[in-house]
């Protein structure tokens, strides 16, 4: 009697599908949205109250994502497994993830908290390694480590404090919800997506209400530029493509290329928001591109180990 590898939401006598890299072009333009949202995020909080503004960007890519599922005649999730496990990625990812990743930007320099923000491919390795078997070659763990240094270098005269302490709460939410998203197996990305940010808005929006009051927002035409942009384009479309990738690609390296999301908050932070950067800019970026190079670059991985019998 042979053993079987069980890949979670797939039958359990099917074996492992074989995990491949990640689309470059696409990574690119998901990271590249990301590193936008921190500016959008700053120019926001300006209007709004940071939880209802975190609320409201959930709240409104759900309800985008659960419309365009409708119209297609998409399957909804079914069985109290799948809710169950739409509803923690929803706590997880967006209750926590953006209600800490606003708090944060309301708090620090742009290039500071999309640094701390993105701890991911740092956090992700044993997690990764331990729950899908996807071991990382000391090749990668070294360029990691390489790459979040360089950012440090960039991030490090934006402050800390609080507001670091709230970024890499962030981070590790955001973490924990790509782990969790490789579980939603055959589940309708676009349907789970939806609801995953409509159940942790709302419980954001009662956070919200129970922290900041009745909400007080000015809604101006930045305003409903930002919000639209965050939502429809950071949120829904973004968050789409990142969970269809979680379900094909290692995560170590689709998670190297967030490295390049502060890169781009960095860069549109000074150019855009005119924050200063310091002489150790150059550095950290050309230490996170070379971290990236290797990360990216064709190798052997180890495989994953078979099931204990």
């Amino acid at each position: 009697m042979t053993a079987t590898t069980v890949t979670p939401g797939t039958d359990a006598a099917s074996p492992a599908p074989a995990l491949g890299r990640p689309r470059p072009l696409r990574m690119l333009w998901v990271t590249a949205v990301w590193g936008a949202c921190f500016v959008a995020i700053q120019w926001g909080l300006r209007d709004a109250p940071v939880l209802w503004f975190a609320a409201l960007r959930a709240l409104v890519a759900g309800a985008a994502l659960l419309a365009v599922g409708r119209s297609q005649h998409r399957p909804g999730p079914v069985g109290v497994r799948a809710w169950g496990l739409i509803a923690v990625l929803g706590l997880v990812n967006v209750t926590v993830g953006f209600g800490a990743m606003f708090a944060a930007a309301g708090g620090l320099a742009t290039g500071t908290a999309a640094v701390l923000a993105n701890a991911q491919p740092l956090l992700i390795l044993l997690p990764a390694w331990w729950l899908y078997g996807e071991a990382v070659s000391r090749r990668t763990a070294g360029a990691l480590v390489v790459g979040f240094t360089g950012l440090v270098l960039v991030a490090v005269p934006g402050g800390g404090g609080r507001g670091a302490a709230l970024s890499l709460l962030a981070a590790s939410a955001i973490t924990a919800g790509t782990l969790l998203s490789r579980r939603l197996g055959s589940l309708d990305v676009i349907g789970a997506s939806g609801w995953h940010f409509v159940i942790g808005g709302a419980v954001l929006a009662v956070v919200a209400e129970a922290v900041e009051g009745a909400p007080v927002i000015a809604w101006t035409p930045r305003f409903i530029a930002v919000l639209a942009f965050l939502s429809l384009v950071g949120s829904a479309a973004a968050f789409v493509a990142w969970f269809t990738e979680t379900r094909r690609a290692r995560l170590d390296a689709l998670s190297a290329w967030t490295f390049l999301t502060p890169v781009v908050g960095i860069v549109l932070g000074a150019v855009v928001l005119s924050e200063r950067t310091s002489g150790w800019t150059g550095v950290g970026l050309v230490a996170v591109l070379v971290a990236m190079g290797i990360v990216l670059a064709p190798g052997r991985h180890r495989p994953a180990p078979g099931p204990t019998p």
